[in-house]
């Protein structure tokens, strides 16, 4: 019993520290011979805003268990991304999902999420404070979060970077201070 209840209550701890977002939610009628039936389908973001972050969706007849749903399918579907200094990303970058095509931008300090609709429900959940993005194509929800979801999973971080090139991060980021913006902006 005492397994029991340690396990549960580890879990809780654990659920704790992630916030969610109900991006979305959709009813949809089914009509049936005595009149329609209503079902819910729920689009839920989940991060600890310290890198981590998820989606999930839910169907269920009533809107609290599809919402339930969803979290728990975000919480199995939860991505680390790398973060600078914790606010922003490492570098800008784009995603793609069917119609729907977004651009990450990283920001200096004191920008904020510029963001709408779902793609800032993914930055809060995931811990971003500066971002400039922009959403091309498709508004509907699943695509601009799977879009989303996309652009991140090609963030790169420059440790990861060194350590496939075979070089020390330090080198690495010098090569990019000794790149003078003036002189490429001069060759363009």
């Amino acid at each position: 019993m005492a397994e029991r209840e340690r396990n549960t209550r580890d879990r809780e701890e654990r659920d704790s520290e992630f916030v969610d977002r109900l991006v979305h939610i959709n009813r949809v009628a089914k009509v049936v011979k005595g009149g329609r039936r209503f079902g819910f389908a729920a689009l839920v973001v989940v991060g600890d805003q310290k890198g981590r972050v998820g989606y999930g969706h839910g169907k269920a007849r009533e809107v609290p268990e599809a919402i339930r749903k969803a979290t728990e399918a975000a919480k199995r579907n939860l991505i680390r991304v790398p973060l600078r200094e914790g606010r922003t990303l490492h570098h800008d970058t784009d995603g793609r999902w069917g119609a729907g095509r977004v651009i990450l931008r990283a920001a200096p300090a004191g920008t904020g999420i510029i963001a709408g609709g779902p793609m800032r429900a993914v930055f809060e959940a995931l811990g971003i404070h500066d971002i400039v993005s922009k959403s091309l194509g498709s508004s509907n929800p699943y695509n601009m979060i799977r879009a989303t979801f996309d652009a991140l999973n090609r963030e790169d971080s420059p440790r990861s970077v060194a350590a496939r090139r075979g070089l020390k991060v330090s080198a690495l980021q010098s090569r990019r201070r000794d790149v003078d913006p003036d002189a490429v902006s001069a060759d363009a």
